[in-house]
């Protein structure tokens, strides 16, 4: 019968494109969409930190050194591991890395979180002495409490109870920056080996776009919180005494990197079904199928790997063109990382603003221009950039 024949029925699947093929999962446009988003994400904690550094000085009596030592903390992790990247981007089902990355940072977003549900409540006092037993942390003075913070005089003593708290943001932060490692690599990888090289750049300019509003969207979603009172999940309304004007007030820093968290979480899914090798698109933006290409690096083991990796980033660096560059990008993250960390704390500061206000004006600045958005979409991890 001709409903049996089998070379019709070889004709038909022919004719017909395959469910993978029909997948948007098959598909480097959406894949694009996924990483934009996943990048927004995960740029969003960086800035939703810087915004809110201050309240956590404030909270745990931090010093300036140890907040900026826990802004950056987060390269550590990311400055070790980026190497080995170059070594396992070739090897490895780069979209689920990706995803398990992120998943990482997720579980490390809600560590950052963690130490407001281990701390108990925020005590606050009119003054203090030094024979007092300062459970917030903070360095109060007996006047009344409308003076600059910068004008205060007094004391300051850490309670034995906050002692652990500081590592915990530090380990937090850390893998944060593991999490963040295979991010931006594998994804900028994959989107130029499986897209057109006429559609390539297009893309590559709309994943820029979309990830720089990430770290203002950070300081906006900051100012957000800090409106609310940090133990807002302890205290009704009427409890609470403070409004965000008086000097003790302490907005609830923590709540940010739980919206974070879930928002790393619910971008990181459709990773996991990502292939390991997608069809390239052709010049018109169809899929179609072409053979792999060899890398050279694919045939190298770890250890030659690194005994050759010297000899590549030098031969590299030898480029006058993409040397400058580097360099150029280095210097210009390194100023705005310190800029956009402390520039909220000096305008509250200096300024006798609150801590919303500050980061508002921050996210505000924090504008569209073209310089502004490479740096900002090189705020968060900057080595990665490079």
């Amino acid at each position: 019968m001709v409903a049996n024949d089998p070379d019709r029925k070889s004709d038909l699947a022919g004719s017909r494109p395959s469910s993978r093929s029909r997948s948007p999962f098959n598909n480097i446009k959406f894949f694009v969409l996924c990483h934009g988003l996943l990048q927004l994400a995960q740029l969003l904690v960086s800035g939703y930190l810087k915004s809110s550094i201050s309240t956590i000085e404030r909270r745990y009596g931090l010093s300036s050194q140890k907040s900026g030592l826990l802004a950056a903390f987060n390269e550590v992790g990311n400055t070790v591991l980026i190497v080995f990247v170059s070594f396992l981007g070739s090897r490895v089902h780069r979209p689920r890395f990706i995803g398990g990355g992120a998943l990482l940072a997720c579980l490390a977003t809600l560590m950052m979180a963690l130490p407001h549900f281990l701390s108990g409540e925020y005590k606050y006092t009119d003054h203090i002495s030094s024979a007092s037993d300062n459970s917030s942390g903070l360095c109060q003075s007996e006047s009344v409490f409308t003076m600059p913070a910068s004008n205060q005089s007094c004391s300051q003593k850490e309670s034995p109870s906050q002692q652990g708290i500081y590592p915990m943001l530090l380990l937090g932060q850390l893998l944060l920056g593991i999490g963040t490692v295979p991010i931006q690599p594998f994804g900028i990888s994959y989107i130029d080996d499986y897209a057109s090289k006429r559609n390539s750049p297009l893309y590559l300019g709309i994943l820029l776009a979309v990830t720089s509003i990430g770290p203002a969207f950070g300081f906006m979603m900051g100012s957000f919180m800090l409106r609310f009172y940090v133990d807002i999940d302890k205290f009704s309304a009427d409890e609470i005494l403070l409004d965000p004007q008086d000097l003790r007030w302490v907005g609830a820093w923590w709540l940010g990197f739980l919206v974070a968290s879930c928002l790393l979480f619910l971008t990181s899914l459709p990773y996991l079904y990502f292939p390991r090798n997608m069809s390239k698109e052709d010049a018109a933006g169809d899929e179609e199928s072409r053979p792999e290409k060899t890398d050279p690096l694919q045939e190298l083991s770890l250890l030659q790997f690194l005994k050759s990796f010297p000899r590549i980033a030098l031969r590299t660096l030898r480029s006058p063109v993409f040397l400058l560059v580097v360099l150029a990008q280095v210097f210009l993250a390194a100023l705005v990382a310190g800029l956009a960390t402390f520039t909220a704390k000096f305008i509250e500061r200096q300024f006798t603003q609150t801590a919303s206000f500050s980061t508002m004006m921050i996210g505000e600045s924090a504008d569209w221009s073209p310089v502004n958005q490479t740096v900002w979409a090189e705020l968060g991890s900057p080595v990665d950039a490079v």
